[in-house]
């Protein structure tokens, strides 16, 4: 039995026998609307049974429909003019007013009008992707569907609460890889020729020429889109301004590029501002009542916002002698956010917010971050807390979470408070020494010691600080210290993360956990090979502990080398993620993590401050038990947003850097060797912790083998060795700011010899070189010497 072909499909066959009229203008465009995929003449022929003298009239009529304007394209595509192909590639341009995602077609013909815009709806699948885990920037193979009132009168269909219409609708089949956005540059003006884009992805450092009339509205040093078509006889690639995005060079501006860049959303939609404009502070009934609790914040002195407060005093219990009740306070942003509101679903497509040295992009409006859920000093606050009891050993022994008002004590940087138990308080600080600080720091030594027997892996790598000036440069690169005020309260944020994992899987109740699992088998390989050249030994076992890695590390204090063993061990680790999935953290030691203390900037903890409510039965604004949220989606999509955002900052500090670099070209630099690849060397300047490149290229005549095994660049006529960790000189030789890029030649020789051991470290073996037979510098030598 034949199968019966799909509707709407390409090959379908409608119902037409010889020598039976040719089919109606309309029944053509229908055909063509609901076709599957791209339809030319001959899919059209077929589809309608065009056989012998039928295909002559039927090519005129076909012909007819295009110079009437019924049809467009040629004959391998034929379409409707306006309509969008029943599947189709969209790119996600933006959000509405209600939030909903608005995409435009990839591949569009300017002759038919502006880019359609098209909404995107969700379609209840558990294979499709959902709306929500998309972004702008993001490409997807879409199913498009005509709005209802386009089809039958020529209208278009009006979003239901926006005042925008659309004429197409379309649900997503399948989310694409995204691509590194590449067409984005910096246009540099020129009178005569139009001008240049400079590139701003180091990775890509080619410049494209800019025809006069091609700039758009863009003026010099524009951040901009660009398109590139081919043009002349020779089809060299030309670029065409489609977007002006304000210049990064104007004041506190640098981090405009990683913002479009990576497409974060900097701007919040008029629909979610309006709903802050008559958010109110719950009342005190129905809460704990925190008020008289003296909780006190300490923050680094340039914070945003305040989400978090600390206190501690002696358990006056008799059986729990040295024990502490420690209590944590977090803002209670679930009671401003509603589930599913227009807050909400912007909070979630932001996923977190992202730290620029020049900016913040936050994931919740500055109603909310900066002012109803900052714990101010002496203001009222809601918050969701928990108190936790320790005993004399630093155990927990019990915990349990308040829905309560608070009220802020004081606030106070790190500095201050360690300048207080240091013995050099402030004024300010003075009446809050014996009674609030001094019980805080007793409770953290308390509990110090049960963290210590744990062993959490302990990396000491230096955290680098930029400070700006008031035009937005870079005033100083400075490596804050670490003080115990820092370690109190990451410690008390660690328990209080560990108490709400641990209440929800005591209720039973599914939650998003901070999820870090062990390093891979194959960096593990990677990394004893690496020690192994230090003549430093990892335990043979499958079950590595955090110990295992805390005992190199012990060891590195002493070696010159102690930095970058460091960040190997830390490049060795398994990222970090969100997950519905429980494989404990590896670095931390836990069997069980969450986020629960930074609602305000990151969803994650908004999402398990709701199962909390759930769960504990503490307010009606937690999650419908009947409408549970979709973690596992949830989870991947603040992942990918966390990725996107540490990337993006770290590219606005290497430019910022870079900038502040590019006047000493030339200048000489202290460097270690950080990186060891086949193409060059990666080096970190002293200095300022900035990252650049020498090519191999530069190192000179001789012909440089990678041997991976010992981290090593070696020539092979010298027998010179550039390794991993080597402290060298190198000259700056190029900058380029808006790509962040730096260029170095090396002027420190290879060091000869044995390659495995690094200075002043012992000895191993020689890791034995790969055959090269001939190279084309030997080559050359060979030809010369022949001639002469």
């Amino acid at each position: 039995m034949a199968r019966k072909p799909k509707q709407g499909s390409a090959t379908a066959k409608l119902s037409r026998q010889p020598g039976d009229p040719l089919p109606t203008r309309e029944a053509i465009l229908d055909y063509v609307n609901k076709a599957q995929g791209q339809v030319g003449k001959r899919e059209i022929s077929r589809a309608f049974g065009i056989k012998g003298n039928d295909r002559a009239p039927f090519k005129i009529l076909l012909t007819d429909m295009a110079n009437e304007g019924l049809l467009t394209g040629n004959r391998k595509g034929l379409k409707q003019p306006g309509r969008l192909p029943s599947v189709t590639v969209l790119q996600i341009t933006r959000h509405d007013d209600d939030g909903d995602l608005v995409a435009q077609p990839t591949v569009w013909n300017s002759d038919e009008g502006p880019r359609p815009n098209v909404l995107i709806v969700d379609r209840k699948s558990s294979v499709t992707p959902s709306a929500r885990s998309l972004g702008i920037g993001d490409s997807v193979l879409a199913s498009i569907n005509v709005t209802a009132d386009e089809d039958s009168d020529g209208t278009v269909a009006a979003d239901v609460d926006s005042d925008e219409t659309y004429a197409f609708t379309a649900y997503v089949i399948k989310k694409l890889a995204r691509e590194k956005q590449s067409l984005l540059g910096i246009y540099r003006a020129n009178r005569k020729s139009g001008g240049t884009i400079e590139p701003v992805d180091r990775k890509s450092l080619r410049s494209w020429t800019i025809q006069p009339g091609d700039e758009g509205d863009a003026k010099d040093g524009d951040l901009v889109y660009f398109d590139l078509a081919k043009r002349g006889r020779f089809k060299t690639p030309q670029a065409q301004i489609t977007k002006a995005l304000g210049n990064p060079d104007d004041e506190r501006q640098i981090s405009l590029i990683a913002i479009h860049a990576h497409g974060l959303p900097d701007e919040f939609p008029d629909r979610v501002l309006a709903e802050t404009e008559d958010l109110k502070p719950p009342k005190l009934e129905g809460r704990t009542d925190l008020t008289k609790l003296p909780l006190i914040t300490i923050d680094p002195p340039d914070a945003r916002d305040h989400d978090d407060a600390v206190h501690a005093e002696a358990d006056p219990n008799p059986t729990n002698q040295g024990g502490f009740i420690v209590t944590v306070a977090i803002a209670d942003v679930a009671h401003y956010v509603e589930v599913g509101s227009h807050l909400d679903r912007e909070a979630l497509h932001r996923a977190n917010s992202v730290y620029f040295p020049d900016r913040v992009v936050p994931m919740l409006p500055e109603k909310i971050s900066n002012e109803l859920c900052s714990l101010r000093q002496d203001e009222d606050r809601a918050c969701l807390a928990v108190q936790m009891v320790f005993n004399s050993k630093g155990e927990k022994v019990r915990h349990k979470f308040l829905r309560a008002m608070m009220r802020s004590a004081a606030k106070l940087s790190y500095k201050e408070a360690q300048d207080a138990i240091d013995g050099k308080p402030s004024q300010k600080c003075v009446p809050l020494v014996e009674n609030i600080l001094r019980p805080l720091w007793s409770a953290y030594e308390v509990v110090l010691s049960a963290r210590e027997r744990r062993g959490p892996l302990e990396l000491d790598i230096p955290e680098r600080k930029i400070k700006l000036d008031d035009k937005g440069r870079v005033a100083d690169v400075y490596i804050p210290d670490r003080l115990v005020a820092h370690k109190l309260i990451e410690e008390f944020m660690i328990q209080a993360n560990v108490s709400a994992a641990e209440t929800l899987e005591s209720k039973n109740t599914r939650l998003i956990y901070r999820a870090h699992d062990k390093p891979s088998k194959e960096k593990i390989k990677a990394l004893r090979d690496f020690l192994d050249s230090l003549d430093l030994k990892i335990p043979s076992t499958d079950n590595l502990k955090p110990s295992a890695f805390n005992g190199i590390l012990k060891r590195a204090k002493e070696m010159p080398t102690r930095d970058l063993i460091n960040e190997v061990i830390l490049r060795s680790q398994a990222q970090a993620v969100y997950s519905p999935d429980n494989c404990g953290h590896f670095g931390l030691n836990l069997t069980r993590y969450a986020h629960f203390t930074s609602p305000i900037r990151r969803y994650a903890d908004l999402v398990v401050h709701r199962l909390l409510i759930t769960a504990l039965k503490l307010g009606d604004d937690g999650y419908n038990k009947d409408d549970p949220p979709k973690l596992g989606e949830i989870a991947d999509g603040i992942s990918q947003a966390e990725r996107r955002a540490m990337q993006a900052e770290r590219e606005t500090i290497d430019r910022l850097i870079s900038d502040h670099l590019a006047d000493r070209v030339g200048a000489t630099f202290k460097a270690r060797v950080s990186g060891v690849t086949r193409s060059g060397l990666f080096v970190r300047l002293q200095e300022t912790g900035a990252d650049g490149f020498v090519p191999v290229s530069t190192l000179g005549d001789d012909y440089y083998e990678h041997v991976e095994e010992a981290y090593a660049l070696v020539g092979q006529r010298s027998g010179a060795a550039y390794r991993l960790g080597d402290v060298v000189d190198v000259r700056l030789d190029e900058a380029i700011p808006m790509a962040g890029a730096l260029r170095f030649e090396m002027l420190t020789p290879g060091t000869k010899g044995e390659i495995a051991p690094i200075k002043g470290l012992g000895k191993g073996p020689r890791p034995r070189l790969r055959h090269r037979p001939h190279t084309a510098a030997r080559t050359k030598r060979r030809r010369d010497k022949g001639r002469k």
